[in-house]
């Protein structure tokens, strides 16, 4: 004889109760990525290091010095690591944008709906800033109010472009995601009128910079008023992320080869 089913048992998970278990996932991911899951894998990474050198770990002291090869090679892992845990704010301002039956990615156009459209506007604002944001350093430094922006070193290692690259399409993300799609959500809602989320957001990044110069300051605000303009008309972010990662690939990788090509004039 077949047991009739416990009507009290556990029953097969609802829809929302699966969103809200992907959701908490979600959170403690990029909560852990931001405090102390961060620490942990810097942590265990020092642990692996230590265990791959010749003495014994008990041994070990603070004067061991690891041959240059070896230090080379954790270099390199520690700063791809660093420029992974570098995406969590990134995942954490999207993490909060969503809502239930929302995508945050299509609220904020952050997708590939409109790739090729997305890729022409990018470029003309590539155009538009980045072309007179080198004027623009240029007369800052010939006036003295713009600090000298000093080349990374491009070698012959394999990591050195892949980590520009990297740290390019970080700070197109980091900026536009949070300054953009970020603020001017929440900060309408708090009942500010869209110039004066433009302005502020636009004041903001233009502070963002300020280590480097009154020139810069100027830049980047005049960047975030166009930028911010963009997306109040057109309520996409991906244009503004692709200018931004271009412009900054020029700077990281086109800058070095330029000040190595003609120092003089850079």
């Amino acid at each position: 004889m077949i047991a009739d089913r416990d009507p009290f048992g556990p029953a097969a998970p609802s829809a929302s109760t699966a969103r809200l278990r992907t959701s908490l996932w979600w959170e403690i991911a990029i909560v852990l990525s931001l405090s102390v899951g961060r620490s942990a894998v810097y942590s265990v990474l020092q642990l692996v290091q230590a265990l791959t050198r010749e003495e014994a770990l008990g041994d070990q002291s603070t004067s061991l010095n690891p041959g240059a090869n070896a230090q080379q090679f954790w270099d390199v892992l520690y700063q791809f690591v660093g420029a992974f845990f570098g995406f969590a704010p990134i995942a954490l301002a999207i993490y909060l944008l969503w809502e239930p039956g929302v995508s945050a990615f299509r609220r904020i156009g952050l997708d590939f709906r409109h790739a090729g459209r997305d890729l022409g506007t990018g470029l003309l604002l590539v155009a538009v800033i980045g072309v007179p944001g080198l004027g623009l350093y240029a007369a800052g430094r010939a006036l003295g109010v713009t600090v000298q922006v000093d080349a990374a070193p491009l070698d012959a290692s394999w990591w050195t472009i892949p980590l520009l690259l990297l740290a390019a399409l970080r700070a197109g993300l980091t900026e536009e995601v949070i300054f953009i799609g970020y603020l001017f959500d929440r900060l309408r809602r708090l009942g500010w009128s869209t110039w004066t989320v433009i302005l502020s957001t636009a004041a903001l990044r233009g502070a963002y910079h300020a280590y480097q110069g009154f020139g810069s300051i100027i830049g980047n605000m005049a960047m975030g008023i166009v930028f911010g303009w963009v997306y109040a008309r057109f309520g996409r972010v991906m244009p503004l992320v692709i200018a931004h990662t271009v412009i900054d690939v020029i700077a990281f990788v086109g800058y070095p080869l330029a000040a190595a090509w003609w120092p003089g004039v850079f």
